[in-house]
């Protein structure tokens, strides 16, 4: 089985609520493509196995940080809450590295069933501390995920030192073959939080697609660990409190 390689030139917009309000908005690069496929279809500087200019390790994803099993970790969480629905492909939406280098704030598991309607996202994610949770993002009764239906998780993970481990998040996914979209609202109270997006075109990965963003974004993940740093410095001289990392979560997954 071949499967597609796909680059999403995604946009990304970040908006704080509460005393200390901030935006941010940049481009960034994803790619997406299925994870137990056999073969993928793709530049040959695009790979999954280390050395490629540009790669997706399974190591690097499912499973504790460092120490990922990729789609295999998946399947399990999956027999694990018994969502038997989900038996069609498994797809991992992450930034990948670049020159070696890892970082992925969020990464997504998309996962179908056999008519290729999603079914669950397993939203991956980490902190600037080295620190990992996973929030399962599903239906009760495992029905398919539309556009407009809001899936909730208690927030768990320490992300941002400007912000509470409190409150939870709202997803919305819209996942269509031309697009992405996600949406997540996180609200620590009735006045603290954030929204974030992430939206972009679905467009096969090239060769050129690559060379374009390699030029206009450089370094990949390398860059966007520098703008989260470079934003928790406007923040913090702007007044935002700060908050020490605590003991990060026990359990991998919620």
């Amino acid at each position: 089985m071949t499967a597609v390689v796909e680059h999403i030139r995604g946009k990304t917009f970040h908006q704080r609520r509460g005393r200390v309000a901030h935006k941010l908005a940049h481009t960034v690069d994803y790619v997406l493509f299925d994870a137990e496929a056999q073969e993928l279809k793709a530049p040959g500087w695009f790979g999954r196995v280390p050395g490629k200019p540009m790669a997706v390790l399974d190591s690097d994803h499912g499973g504790p940080k460092g120490q990922g099993r990729g789609a295999a970790w998946v399947r399990e969480v999956l027999k694990a809450r018994d969502l038997f629905a989900i038996r069609g492909k498994i797809e991992l939406m992450t930034l990948p590295r670049v020159l070696g280098h890892e970082f992925n704030p969020v990464s997504f598991w998309l996962c179908h069933d056999t008519e290729d309607q999603l079914r669950a996202v397993i939203a991956e994610v980490n902190n600037t501390f080295g620190d990992r949770h996973c929030y399962l993002c599903c239906h009760p009764d495992q029905r398919p995920i539309e556009p407009s239906d809001i899936l909730t998780a208690t927030k768990i993970l320490h992300v941002s030192p400007f912000l509470p481990i409190a409150g939870g998040y709202r997803f919305r996914f819209d996942i269509r073959p031309d697009k992405v979209g996600i949406w997540i609202d996180y609200s620590a109270d009735a006045e603290e939080g954030l929204y974030a997006t992430l939206t972009g075109p679905r467009r096969p990965l090239s060769r050129w697609s690559m060379l374009k963003s390699a030029l206009r974004r450089p370094f990949g993940s390398r860059r966007v660990l520098v703008l989260i740093h470079w934003h928790a410095l406007v923040l913090f001289l702007k007044g935002a409190k700060y908050r020490a990392r605590p003991e990060p979560p026990a359990e991998e997954l919620s």
